[in-house]
């Protein structure tokens, strides 16, 4: 499996290769999450309650039927 990852996250890479400037960027909004839920400031909404949002915010649509 470790193999298959390796091959998919290669090629995926010629498709879109990495932009170092962009990484810095998403580094920079990850440490600032962070510190926003370390503070309290902000709360985390659990995983199941997103994807339940989003299921009933896009369930509408008929290609999402076919998932």
């Amino acid at each position: 499996m470790e193999e298959r990852a390796f091959i998919v996250d290669s090629l995926l890479r010629t498709l879109n290769p990495p932009d170092s400037e962009i990484d810095r960027k998403w580094v920079s909004v990850a440490k600032r999450r962070l510190a926003e839920l370390r503070s309290g400031r902000v709360k985390a909404v659990p995983g199941n309650q997103v994807f339940e949002k989003i299921r009933k915010r896009f369930w509408e649509y008929p290609t999402f039927h076919k998932l």
